[in-house]
């Protein structure tokens, strides 16, 4: 009984340890996005929604920090995974953008960064009207990756999400050069464009016709057969190794979510190109 009894002490200690560092972890991840890191005040909240003719359903938030700078946060529900900043240059609400701040986990971990923006807009406050006339992706300026019990900060973390989005833009571009349908949510992303991507681990119904031929070439990666005469057949050069090693999976597996911002990028931009109204919420 005693032992027993033991047993469950440890278990609920780890279990709580484990639940508080989880909490921690996700707190500050919040404080990241919502501006409260960078040690500002939120002053205002907007919203913009799709029922009442918005775009899409968005959100505003006004925030002041201890040198009486005034940022704007914009976000989207549609795309949770990041929050643009930008900096207010003047009383009339004209803002220039500074970064793109991103975070979005997998059941493996998970990627943060700050992505440096340039473009300019304006928002009036009095009548909740954004006008966003260009902005641009940059550069990533710092960020931090989990992977598993791995975490990488600094220049470590620097160096792998800028090796990371370098991938991720070669594999974006590779698809947004191909005629593919209208994918309109996350899960049809998924269901198109992951069997094409992987067709050695996806059920066989949903395998492409012509992913296996007579004579192909196989080689073995992590567990996985990938077929290298497939590859070359569908894949521009350049993505070869990428697929042939499994880096792609990886990719596709920790950084889902980066991949789907990307490839909707220019849409996003599209959509922000508006004159958008919000109606004030706080």
């Amino acid at each position: 009984m005693k032992k027993n009894f033991f047993k469950i002490n440890i278990f609920l200690l780890l279990a709580l340890s484990f639940c508080i560092f989880g909490c921690a972890v996700m707190e500050s991840a919040g404080r990241f996005l919502d501006g409260s890191i960078f040690e500002e005040k939120r002053k205002a909240l907007y919203k913009s929604l799709e029922k009442d003719g918005s775009v899409a359903d968005m959100e505003l938030s006004i925030t002041e920090n201890k040198n009486n700078e005034t940022y704007f946060t914009i976000s989207i529900s549609k795309y949770p995974m990041f929050k643009l900043r930008a900096l207010k240059s003047s009383e009339e609400g004209a803002f220039n953008f500074t970064s793109l701040e991103y975070l979005a986990g997998s059941t493996h971990g998970w990627n943060e960064f700050s992505l440096e923006l340039i473009g300019e807009g304006n928002f009036d406050s009095e009548n909740g009207v954004l006008q966003i006339l260009e902005i641009e992706l940059v550069q990533i300026t710092k960020g931090r990756i989990q992977r598993y019990d791995t975490r990488l900060t600094s220049a470590n973390a620097l160096t792998a999400l800028r090796n990371r989005r370098e991938r991720i833009n070669a594999i974006t571009s590779w698809m947004t050069s191909r005629e593919a349908p209208s994918l309109n949510t996350a899960k049809e992303f998924t269901n198109y464009w992951e069997p094409l991507f992987f067709p050695e681990i996806v059920p066989k119904k949903k395998r492409p016709q012509n992913w296996l031929e007579q004579d192909d070439i196989r080689q073995k990666e992590d567990d996985i057969n990938w077929n290298l005469s497939y590859t070359e057949r569908v894949f521009s050069e350049e993505l070869w190794t990428v697929r042939n090693t499994g880096t792609l999976l990886r990719d596709w597996e920790e950084a889902f979510s980066w991949i789907y911002m990307e490839y909707n990028w220019e849409y996003i931009v599209e959509l922000l190109i508006n004159e958008i109204k919000f109606n004030k919420i706080k």
